[in-house]
Parts: structure tokens; sequence; C-alpha cells
């Protein structure tokens, strides 16, 4: 929740004295991109995954999905080489079963 919501980011980087092209090298922004880059490249990794999975299983039923999507980048990675054996929707249950 933003604190002051009629102030513009520009108008609070003035007053609080901070030039714009230096705000983007602090600690804290550098940490915030790269957070962002990694939640962009889960979500990206989630999104093959799946459409990978739904050729090889057929439709994943709306709990199936959430449970991928949910998964962190390294398992997402290994389910994503592991579904090239898979014979079928029982490979995926299984699979999730035994990654739990």
């Amino acid at each position: 929740m933003q604190r002051f919501p009629q102030l513009s980011e520009e108008q609070i980087m003035v007053i609080a004295g901070i030039p714009r092209e230096e705000i983007r090298h602090t600690r804290a922004v550098q940490d915030w991109l790269a957070e962002g880059r990694q939640e962009g490249r889960q979500e990206g990794e989630a999104n093959v995954t799946l459409r990978l999975l739904t050729r090889r299983c057929g439709p994943l039923n709306d709990a199936t999905t959430a449970r991928i999507q949910a998964l962190p980048l390294e398992q997402l990675e290994a389910l994503a080489e592991a579904l090239l054996d898979f014979q079928g929707p029982d490979d995926l249950a299984a699979w999730l079963a035994a990654h739990a």
C-alpha cells in the first residue's frame, strides 16, 4: 500500500532528494529487479511445462495446474525433463506424488 497515493514516484524521489538515475543503482532496487527476473523465469518455465504436459497427458484439472505453477524453479525444470518419458496422466500423478 502506497503511503502517499496522491504523489507520483517522481515527486516522492524529489522530496527524498534522490535523483532517479541514482536510485537504480541501490542494493534494494538491484535485489528487487533480480527477484522480478527470477519470478518471470519461474512463470515462463511453468507455462511451457504446462503446455507440454497438456500435449503429453491431456487437459489438466485446475488443482494440478495450480500445483505445478506453485513448484519452485528447480522442480519445474526437473518436471520438464521427466515429462519427456511420461506415457500419460498416471505418470504425471506419480511424479507429483514423489516430489511433494
